[in-house]
């Protein structure tokens, strides 16, 4: 969510980066939040004026009693006792404004950095740098589901008559590799000196209402009957949420957290979830990276942060590359995002792993996260990085470290993870 003195002062800017998102429905909004801000604002002023008024007569009356004046201390009491009940009236009409204007503003998207390349959707991304060698096969390759079935490690079949789509068993040495993706991405992140955190897996509707717009929550969000929670769809949400509604000591920022949890989304869209697969899902493990900031260090960490996530993929020795997210493939509360892609021999094209992204301010705003230094208070900065989501890890590990006999070799730096095991086999 942006400032609304942005909106007040330069409603023209806001435009326009509404028009670089391709978003041009949303331009009257902009016109209707200073319209409603306006009206909101005269409401206030009333407001203001009232108690200047009821402090006028309170003085009033004081001067009327020392001078004996009870008849006209009389009439002025009732003019005072009048006064609470046009204030109340009142609030409730600005009330229901702020209210409104404040719904609007959670629709409109916030502002993206100058660097962020224009485009109206992910087909528009820009590559950043590729890395690692696309490996040749002399042999016909598989799919990461096909790979898992014939080696006995994924069941999607029992999955199905257990829970339905979208969901797996994943048995022996794949499981085996799945934690230890988990343990080596925890001890990489606690390396550079991150605080690792096991969140809760359920969070209010509250904190979800700030992260997510409510089309969002509606397409993700699993919902707990008769309770107010909802099951995580990613660790970031309630790492950011601990922090709600706090002033945090801009001296002792940033706060780095890594946090390790299953994940759960129905994934109602286009995309859906995979028939037979691991790659889209109802429910995952995800380790994530957050920092909250200082705003003039934020694109430094937004740096420091990708750096982390090439080391790593790096150092499981898969082919992947850097997608710098356009305008149109931003969600409204990014302000600059990019991804890490995986190279898939079955799809023969990159598929995305990670996501890097720098929200400013406007997360921090509906979180009402703020930092006090120098005797001045403003809202921080937050950001948010997938250190690894294990099964799309094990897609690009399966597929790219497949062998003619169906077995898959362990990346070098899971081995010692593994208890030495170099190999998954039948």
């Amino acid at each position: 969510m942006i400032d609304i003195r942005l909106i007040r002062e330069s409603p023209d800017l806001v435009k326009e980066n509404i028009k670089k998102k391709f978003q041009d429905v949303k331009i009257e909004l902009v016109d209707k939040v200073v319209e409603l801000d306006a009206k909101w604002r005269k409401e206030k002023k009333k407001v203001d004026d009232l108690r200047h008024e009821r402090n006028k007569i309170s003085e009033e009356i004081n001067k009327m009693m020392k001078a004996g004046k009870k008849a006209e201390v009389k009439k002025s009491i009732v003019k005072a006792k009048e006064i609470p009940g046009k204030i109340a009236k009142i609030e409730v009409k600005a009330g229901k404004m702020f209210g409104e204007i404040r719904e609007i503003m959670m629709t409109i998207p916030n502002m993206i950095h100058v660097s962020v390349p224009l485009g109206k959707s992910d087909k528009e991304n820009v590559e950043v740098k590729k890395f690692g060698k696309i490996p040749k096969f002399g042999f016909e390759v598989k799919g990461h589901a096909e790979l898992g079935e014939s080696l006995g490690v994924l069941d999607f079949d029992t999955s199905a008559d257990v829970s339905g789509k979208g969901f797996y068993f994943m048995k022996g040495d794949l499981a085996l590799l799945n934690m230890a993706l988990i343990n080596y991405a925890r001890d990489f992140m606690v390396g550079k000196d991150f605080l690792y955190v096991e969140p809760p897996l359920m969070i209010r509707r509250e904190v979800l209402d700030a992260v997510y717009s409510t089309a969002e929550i509606e397409a993700m969000g699993y919902k707990i009957e008769g309770e107010d929670l909802y099951m995580i769809a990613t660790s970031e949400h309630p790492l950011i949420a601990q922090f709600i509604g706090k002033t945090l000591n801009g001296n002792k920022l940033p706060v780095k957290q890594t946090g390790y949890s299953m994940c759960f989304r129905k994934e109602i869209g286009s995309h859906g979830v995979d028939e037979k697969g691991i790659y889209r899902t109802h429910q995952f493990n995800k380790q994530e990276m957050i920092v909250v900031c200082n705003p003039e260090d934020s694109y430094k960490w937004y740096d420091e942060m990708l750096k982390y996530s090439v080391e790593l993929f790096k150092s499981l020795e898969i082919p992947f590359r850097i997608l710098e997210c356009c305008s149109g493939d931003l969600a409204d509360l990014k302000a600059k995002s990019c991804d890490l892609e995986c190279w898939s021999p079955r799809r023969n094209e990159y598929f995305e792993v990670t996501s890097l992204t720098n929200m400013e301010e406007a997360q921090a705003r509906r979180l009402n996260i703020k930092i006090e230094k120098g005797g001045k208070r403003y809202f921080a900065h937050t950001l948010n990085n997938t250190v690894i989501a294990t099964s799309r890890a094990l897609v690009a590990i399966m597929e790219n470290n497949q062998l003619k006999d169906g077995s898959i070799k362990v990346p070098k730096v899971l081995v010692p993870y593994m208890g030495g095991k170099k190999f998954i086999g039948k």
